[in-house]
C-alpha cells in the first residue's frame, strides 16, 4: 500500500506534478477513469505500475459521452472509496478534475473520428464517441503520460483511441489491457452492482454464449449463422434485446460478413439485461488449414 496518494484537482497542479516527474527522469503511466472503481480499474494500475514509474489515474463523470435519457446522474460517484482503492493499490496520483474547469460556459470545440469510430456503439449511441474523443484528448493534453491504459472490454474505445492519438501525433503510448472477469468469466462492470441475484445468472450467460460462438467460428462455422444463432440464444437465456452480435476485424474493425474466416477476428457484442447494458468481447481465431 502506497504510504500517501496526492489528489490534485486543478490543470496547473497536474501539470505541474508531472513535470516534476520529467524534471527527475521519471515515466509516467495514465489511467483515466469515471470513478465507481471495481478490480478491473485496479488490473489496469497493476499493468501501468509495470509500465512506467509513477501512476496516475483520474476521476471524472464526462458528461458529454451521454446521450438523453442516459445514466449520468445515477452514475454512482464514491470519491473516497475510489481513492482509497488507488492508494491500496499502489497508485502515486489521482488527478479529480473541477467539472467547470473541463468544459466552460465559452467551450465550443468538438471532436469526431471516422473509421473504427463508425458503427456498433454508435448505431445505438450517436454522440457517445464524439465525447470520448473531446474528453480523452483534454485529459491527455493536461496530464501528457507517456502511457494512457485503457481496458479491452471497451474494445471500440481502445481502437478509437488509438486513431485519435495517432492521427493527432501524440507522443502517447496506448497501451490494451485484458479484460477482467469474475469468476463466471462476467466482465467487471460498474454497471454490474445494479444486478440482483438471478439477475446476475442471466448476465453470466453472455461470456459463456459468446466464447461458444467464437469456438465454433474458428472450427469453420458459417460467420452469419454463428452470428445468428448467437443472438438466439442471448434471447433464450432471459435477454431483453440484443443491439449486435457482430465480426470484426481486430484492428480496423472493417465488416466481416458470411462464409468461414480466413484471418484473425474480433466478437463484438452489446445486449441488454435486467435493464443494464453490457458490451463484451472476444478473438476469434481462423480455423487452421
Amino acid at each position: 500500500m502506497a504510504e500517501t496518494i496526492n489528489i490534485i484537482r486543478s490543470e496547473r497542479g497536474i501539470r505541474g506534478q508531472v513535470w516534476e516527474y520529467r524534471g527527475h527522469g521519471e515515466t509516467t503511466a495514465f489511467v483515466p477513469t469515471m470513478g465507481a472503481l471495481h478490480d478491473g480499474h485496479m488490473s489496469l494500475i497493476r499493468l501501468a505500475k509495470k509500465k512506467a514509474d509513477r501512476v496516475i489515474a483520474s476521476i471524472y463523470v464526462n458528461p458529454t459521452q451521454f446521450a438523453p435519457g442516459e445514466d449520468f446522474d445515477a452514475y454512482p460517484r464514491t470519491e473516497k472509496h475510489d481513492v482509497a482503492l488507488l492508494k491500496a493499490e499502489g497508485a502515486d496520483v489521482v488527478y479529480i478534475p473541477k467539472p467547470s474547469s473541463m468544459y466552460n460556459v465559452h467551450h465550443a470545440t468538438k471532436i469526431k473520428v471516422g473509421g473504427v469510430a463508425e458503427g456498433l456503439e454508435t448505431d445505438h449511441r450517436p454522440t457517445f464517441f464524439d465525447g470520448v474523443a473531446l474528453v480523452v484528448t483534454k485529459l491527455l493534453n493536461r496530464v501528457a503520460p507517456d502511457y494512457a491504459i485503457f481496458g479491452e472490454k471497451d474494445y471500440q474505445q481502445l481502437a478509437t483511441i488509438r486513431r485519435l492519438v495517432e492521427d493527432l501525433d501524440m507522443p502517447i503510448n496506448i497501451v490494451g489491457a485484458k479484460i477482467a472477469r469474475d469468476e463466471h468469466g462476467l466482465a467487471l462492470s460498474s454497471r454490474n452492482k445494479y444486478f440482483d441475484t438471478e439477475g446476475l445468472k442471466v448476465a453470466r450467460r453472455l461470456n459463456e454464449i459468446m466464447r461458444s460462438c467464437a469456438l465454433q467460428m474458428s472450427k469453420g462455422e458459417n460467420v452469419d449463422l454463428a452470428v445468428d444463432r448467437s443472438k438466439k440464444a442471448l434471447l433464450a437465456a432471459g435477454f431483453s434485446s440484443v443491439d449486435y452480435v457482430e465480426v470484426r476485424s481486430p484492428n480496423s474493425l472493417t465488416v466481416l460478413e458470411g462464409g468461414v474466416l480466413n484471418g484473425p477476428a474480433r466478437l463484438l457484442v452489446a445486449a441488454h439485461c435486467r435493464g443494464v447494458r453490457l458490451i463484451d468481447n472476444f478473438p476469434v481465431k481462423a480455423k487452421s488449414k
